[in-house]
C-alpha cells in the first residue's frame, strides 16, 4: 500500500515541489485574467450585467493604470457575498460542473474579483436595498477595512494602481493613450451586446461616451460612431437548423472606404473567431475587390450544448462542436444578405423601404439557353424602363429612383449562368454556320490547353487545326451582338500567363473573365425586350446588386434625396 505523507512532512523535507502561497496563487490567476486595465473593465461590465444592471457608468484616470471605477444598479450584494467575493472560486453563476453546459451570465469562473484585489487598491461598496451597503477596503489581496456605507442599490468597484506590487507586471503596461484605446473598444463591444443598458464612459474626468439604451444593433452603431456609418450596413437574419444569424454586415460598394470594424458574439458573448470572420467574408467572393474586407457586426445563436465557452481564461473564445456547420450557417446568411436590394449602392439617404417590393418575388428567368431570353416577362412583374445614355436603365419604385448598368448587371448574370454550367456539366451553344480559325501566341494557346474543358462547358466547341491555330465549331450565345472570336481572343489574352490554381478558383477566375468580355457593353442600345428580358434575370441573381469585379450594378436614389438636392426639404 502507497502511504501519503503529511503536508507538513513534505514542506520539511527536501522536496522541490511546494504548495504556492494564497497571494501568489492569487498573483498567477490575476496574470490569466488580468492582463491590462481594459481586462478589468471588461470583468467589471460583466459582472454589473450579470447582476441585471440598467445603467453602468465607467471612469478611467490615466488610461486605466491609475484608477478604475465602475458603477451600477444592479441587485447589489450583503455584507457576508461581497466579504465571500474576494475569495478564489467564489461564484453566485454555478453549483455544480453540470451548470458549466450553456452557462448564460459572463462571469462564472469566480476569479475576476479576487485576481483584481490581488493587484490593485481594490475598494467595493455595495448594498441590496437603498441605504443599507457595505465598504470593503483592500490592497494586495488583504482586506484592511470593512463598514456600513449609505448608498442606493447597486455596486461600485475601484480599483486603483493596477500592479502597484507587481513591477514586473506593471512595466509591460503600454502608454496611457494605448490602455485607453482599449478600454474604449471594451466599452463599444459591450455596449454593442446590451444594447438595453445605458452606459456612460469618462476619462480623466472628461465625458467620452453617453449611450441611451438602444432598440436595435443599428441604433446603436450611429450612437458609436455615427448615423452615415450606421447607414452602410445591410441587415442579416437567417436561421440554418438550429443556428440563428443576425447582425449587419457591410455593404460591398462601401467596403475599404472607412476603418474596418468585427464584431462577432456567440450566445450572447462577444468572441473572437477567425473561422467566423473568414466564414463571412467568403460570402462576399465576386461581390468585392481581392484584398479588401468589410465590417461584420454578427450575432450567432447555437444550441447551449453545442459549444463550451469555458476554453479560455477572459472567455474570449469558444469551441464548437460542429464548427464547420456553424461557419457554413455564417456564410449562408451573410451571403443570402448581400442578395438583396438592400445590399445596392445607395447616393444620399437610404430609400425607405430599401427593398421595393418590385424585387421581392424574384422569379426565375423564363426558360430557355439565353441569359437575355427572347420571350416576354409578365407586364406586372417589370417596371418601365428607361436607357439613359445607352449604358443605363432606370426605373421608378415608390421610395425613389433605381438605376442599373447594362454592362455590370449582364456581366453579373453571366458569371452565374457559368457558374452554375460548371455544377451542372453543360451549357448551351450555337453552332456556327462558318467556323473560325484562330491563330494563337503562345501565351494563349497554353492558357487555351489549361482551361479548354472548362471553356467548353460555357459553351465553346474547340479542336486543332495544327501548330498554335485553333477552330471555333459552336459557341455561347449571350446576346445578339455578341462577338465570339474577341471574346475567346479577349479570354486567352487575359488568362495567359496564370499561375495554375485549384478547379473552383480556376473556375471562378475564367466564368468571370468570359462574362466580363461576352456582356453587353456601355453604348449599347437595348430595345424594350432586351431590356425587361436583362431585369427578370438580373432578378434571379444570388447576387443581383454587384459585378465579379467588386463594382455595384445597381445604385438607389430615394426621393428624399432628391428633394434635399433641390432645396425641397
Amino acid at each position: 500500500m502507497t502511504s501519503t505523507l503529511p503536508r507538513t512532512a513534505a514542506a520539511a523535507g527536501s522536496s522541490r515541489i511546494a504548495v504556492l502561497s494564497p497571494a501568489v496563487a492569487d498573483q498567477i490567476a490575476a496574470g490569466e485574467v488580468v492582463e491590462r486595465p481594459a481586462s478589468v473593465v471588461k470583468e467589471l461590465i460583466e459582472n454589473a450585467l450579470d447582476a441585471g444592471a440598467t445603467v453602468i457608468d465607467v471612469q478611467a484616470e490615466d488610461g486605466g493604470r491609475q484608477r478604475i471605477r465602475v458603477s451600477d444598479d444592479g441587485s447589489g450584494m450583503s455584507r457576508d457575498d461581497a466579504l465571500l467575493a474576494l475569495e478564489r472560486h467564489a461564484t453566485s453563476k454555478i453549483r455544480s460542473a453540470a451548470d458549466l453546459v450553456g452557462v448564460p451570465t459572463f462571469g462564472f469562473r469566480g476569479e475576476a474579483i479576487p485576481a483584481m484585489c490581488s493587484v490593485s487598491q481594490f475598494e467595493i461598496e455595495t448594498a441590496e436595498t437603498d441605504g443599507d451597503g457595505t465598504r470593503i477596503s483592500a490592497a494586495g489581496g488583504a482586506v484592511q477595512a470593512v463598514e456600513a456605507a449609505a448608498r442606493r442599490r447597486g455596486t461600485t468597484i475601484t480599483v486603483g494602481r493596477l500592479f502597484y506590487n507587481a513591477p514586473a507586471r506593471q512595466k509591460f503596461l503600454r502608454s496611457a493613450r494605448s490602455e485607453w484605446r482599449s478600454i474604449l473598444d471594451i466599452v463599444s463591444t459591450m455596449s454593442l451586446m446590451r444594447r438595453d443598458v445605458r452606459l456612460t464612459l469618462s476619462h480623466d474626468s472628461r465625458e467620452v461616451m453617453s449611450l441611451a439604451s438602444a432598440h436595435s444593433l443599428r441604433e446603436r452603431i450611429a450612437a458609436l460612431w455615427s448615423a452615415d456609418y450606421a447607414g452602410r450596413f445591410v441587415a442579416v437574419d437567417d436561421v440554418s437548423g438550429a443556428i440563428h444569424v443576425s447582425g449587419l454586415v457591410e455593404r460591398p460598394a462601401d467596403v475599404g472606404t472607412s476603418s474596418r470594424r468585427v464584431h462577432i458574439a456567440v450566445n450572447g458573448r462577444p468572441i473572437r473567431d477567425n473561422g467566423m470572420v473568414r466564414a463571412a467574408e467568403a460570402a462576399y467572393r465576386s461581390t468585392i475587390p481581392s484584398g479588401v474586407r468589410p465590417a461584420l457586426f454578427l450575432e450567432i445563436v447555437v444550441p447551449a450544448d453545442a459549444v463550451d465557452i469555458n476554453v479560455h481564461p477572459t472567455k474570449a473564445e469558444v469551441r464548437f462542436r460542429d464548427r464547420w456547420v456553424t461557419e457554413r450557417a455564417v456564410e449562408a446568411a451573410v451571403r443570402r444578405a448581400l442578395g438583396t436590394m438592400e445590399s445596392a449602392a445607395v447616393v444620399g439617404a437610404p430609400m425607405t423601404p430599401m427593398t421595393p417590393m418590385i424585387w421581392t418575388s424574384r422569379p426565375q428567368t423564363e426558360s430557355g439557353p439565353l441569359p437575355l431570353p427572347t420571350s416576354e416577362a409578365p407586364p406586372e412583374a417589370v417596371p418601365a424602363l428607361t436607357q439613359l445614355k445607352r449604358t443605363y436603365l432606370m426605373f421608378e419604385v415608390d421610395s425613389g429612383v433605381v438605376l442599373i448598368d447594362q454592362h455590370s448587371a449582364h456581366e453579373r448574370i453571366l458569371f452565374e449562368q457559368f457558374m452554375q454550367a460548371f455544377e451542372r456539366g453543360a451549357s448551351p451553344s450555337q453552332k456556327l454556320l462558318f467556323p473560325l480559325t484562330l491563330t494563337l501566341s503562345a501565351g494563349e494557346a497554353e492558357a487555351l490547353e489549361q482551361n479548354r474543358k472548362a471553356l467548353e462547358l460555357l459553351g465553346y466547341e474547340l479542336g486543332a487545326f495544327g501548330g498554335q491555330a485553333v477552330i471555333v465549331h459552336a459557341v455561347p450565345a449571350p446576346h445578339p451582338r455578341f462577338d465570339a472570336e474577341r471574346c475567346l481572343r479577349d479570354t486567352l489574352s487575359a488568362l495567359a500567363g496564370d499561375r495554375p490554381a485549384a478547379a473552383s478558383a480556376r473556375h471562378q477566375h475564367l466564368a468571370a473573365t468570359v462574362a466580363c468580355k461576352a456582356a453587353i457593353k456601355a453604348g449599347d442600345a437595348m430595345s424594350t425586350p432586351e431590356m425587361r428580358a436583362l431585369f427578370v434575370a438580373l432578378r434571379a441573381c444570388e447576387l443581383p446588386a454587384h459585378d465579379v469585379h467588386g463594382r455595384q450594378t445597381i445604385v438607389q436614389l430615394s426621393w428624399d434625396e432628391l428633394d434635399r438636392r433641390f432645396g425641397r426639404r
